[in-house]
């Protein structure tokens, strides 16, 4: 009895001073519901409108573009004009991709540095098996339903444009710039350039026998190579690696993982750097949070410089409207369906609650055409709006920007099918096979920026045979088709992050068992940095096996023996 007197006292000292209220002479303790400096909450369509307000500020955005690309059409504006409009959008995606080099560098140190190595390696295997599945998964849904509709029509295909220049494309090249970029050999030059292979004429030495036999003439790129051409000479292509402009993102995910790694096993010492790196990935959400409200000037921009940039938009539409169709209808089947029970399966929660808290994500990543670009704001509804655990989405998302193109495998898969099917071809299940590995594999490898799909269909189509000089035709609706599988990659990336938190969940528990310990007990991370009491955490009784379950656990006893330690300390100092 004497200890809940005593328990009570603290609790009622902690709340802080008793009002003036008394009853029957004798003074009350405040009431904890009672505070005047507390915020209103708000209810009803107010709540509603505070919790999706930047959702319907990115919604306005797309439509207002989409009316005004429309409407504007008729009056065939100049180029000048069109560029003019589209202004406003290419300042607003050059923000959003100015604060993707430091959101990925700051979120992957962070995060990997938080978990000790073997909880990265874990994390890692989970995530690329995946990535990796899903993708399988969307170039067999694709390769599916392309046999089924039966988008490509023989007529579509002009005998008189075609070209007999084939460009000398295959998987091989494409694995292999995957791992130069992975390995960059100059951090600094990967922030800037990627490593891709190029095929050139190899310089060869031509005798002319007309002249003496100790004479000869070099041939080099150029006129004279080309006068060789004309004579009957094969040219020999050679490769050659080169760097074009554009950021190494994978190269940079990879340091940033080794170094986040390693500088969670230094302890104490690396605590500074992780706190730094922790304060660049705050800094940057908050500059996201005011970027955000030039949404529906910077999006309607975009979007409508798009639609008024297209010479023909309804030829354009109608000659290819089934093969947008098949592709849409891949990625409808795909994100409504196949996520919604991938994530009901492994979560055992809502998955249509779950995709509503990132329509924002997906209208900027619709908006944009770009996975990276959509990345800052994908973090804000990941952390913010659907509490996702932090160590996971700072690990995934960068990642999954990167590797994980759900919607780039469905496409290509789609796009190569289509293309064989206008020129006549008849595949058979050898080539099926062909398109469904080389897809997977060359999504992949696919760069998270607009239109890079189109690079890898050339892949595939050099793999099964395919005249690769069809693929201009796909050019005219790219823009739109584009934008459309964004939403699967970006999705995709959210779903994995989702699902590898479930998974992960006994290791992250018992991470965070592993933290907690009292301000005067002496305990280390996983990592060997320490940390002090969180509030609202408990130390937990262990002899080294301990059983994670969904509960908080609490020792009322433990709890119960320092409340009175302290106060028997406070006794004696009196």
């Amino acid at each position: 009895m004497e200890k809940s007197e005593k328990f009570s006292d603290y609790l009622f000292a902690k709340m802080g001073p008793p009002n003036t209220t008394s009853v029957n002479g004798s003074e009350l303790p405040p009431k904890t519901t009672e505070r005047s400096d507390a915020p209103i909450e708000l209810t009803g369509y107010r709540k509603w409108l505070s919790d999706n307000l930047m959702l319907l500020v990115t919604l306005s955005g797309v439509l207002l573009g989409v009316t005004l690309g429309l409407s504007l059409r008729p009056l065939h504006l100049h180029g000048d004009s069109i560029m003019l409009i589209s202004y406003p959008g290419e300042l607003f995606m050059r923000l959003l991709k100015l604060m993707i080099l430091p959101l990925v560098i700051s979120s992957l140190i962070a995060g990997s540095a938080s978990l000790n190595a073997k909880m990265n390696g874990k994390i890692a295997l989970r995530t690329l098996f995946y990535f990796a599945t899903t993708s399988f998964f969307n170039a067999a849904l694709g390769i599916a339903l392309v046999l089924l509709v039966h988008p490509g029509n023989p007529d579509l295909h002009n005998a008189d444009n075609r070209s007999t220049d084939r460009r000398a494309v295959n998987l091989l090249d494409s694995l292999l710039d995957l791992g130069r970029n992975i390995f960059p050999d100059n951090l600094f030059q990967a922030s800037i350039q990627q490593a891709h292979t190029v095929y050139l004429p190899k310089p060869t030495i031509l005798h002319n026998f007309n002249e003496t036999l100790n004479d000869t003439v070099l041939v080099p790129n150029g006129v004279e190579a080309q006068q060789q051409l004309d004579d009957g000479v094969e040219t020999v292509l050679i490769r050659d690696v080169q760097y074009r402009s554009g950021t190494n993102t994978l190269g940079i995910v990879f340091f940033c993982l080794v170094f986040g790694t390693f500088l969670g096993t230094i302890g104490q010492k690396g605590q500074v750097v992780i706190d730094f790196f922790s304060a660049v990935f705050e800094v940057i959400m908050k500059i996201v949070t005011c970027v955000m409200w030039l949404t529906p000037v910077g999006i309607s921009s975009v979007i409508a410089g798009k639609i008024l940039s297209v010479d023909d938009l309804s030829l354009v539409m109608a000659q290819l409207f089934w093969f947008i169709f098949t592709v849409a209808i891949g990625v409808v089947i795909y994100q409504f369906v196949v996520m919604q029970a991938i994530y009901f399966v492994f979560v055992r929660r809502n998955p249509f609650k779950f995709y509503a808290g990132l329509i924002q994500a997906m209208l900027t990543a619709f908006a944009t055409a770009s996975t990276a670009a959509a990345l800052p704001i994908t973090f804000r509804c990941m952390n913010e709006k659907l509490r996702v655990d932090q160590r996971i989405t700072r690990f995934v998302l960068p990642i999954g920007c990167n590797i994980n193109m759900d919607g780039t495998a469905l496409y290509i898969a789609v796009a190569s099918i289509f293309v064989a099917q206008m020129s006549g071809m008849t595949l058979g299940f050898g080539e099926l096979v062909t398109v469904l590995l080389t897809s997977t594999a060359a999504s992949m490898s696919s760069a998270s920026v607009p239109s890079a799909a189109l690079v890898l269909l050339l892949v595939v189509l050099t793999a099964i045979d395919a005249p690769v000089q069809d693929v201009t035709l796909l050019f005219a609706v790219d823009w739109f088709v584009d934008r459309i599988r964004t939403t699967n990659n970006m999705l995709g990336d959210c779903y994995a992050a989702a699902v590898v938190e479930e998974l992960s969940r006994k290791e992250l528990m018992a991470l965070d068992a592993a933290a907690v310990n009292y301000p005067d007990i002496s305990a280390g991370t996983p990592n060997g940095h320490h940390v002090g009491l969180l509030e609202g955490q408990t130390e937990l009784e262990s002899t080294g096996k301990c059983i994670m379950t969904d509960a908080v656990v609490v020792d009322m006893s433990a709890v119960m023996n320092n409340v009175n330690l302290q106060q028997d300390q406070g006794n004696r100092r009196v």
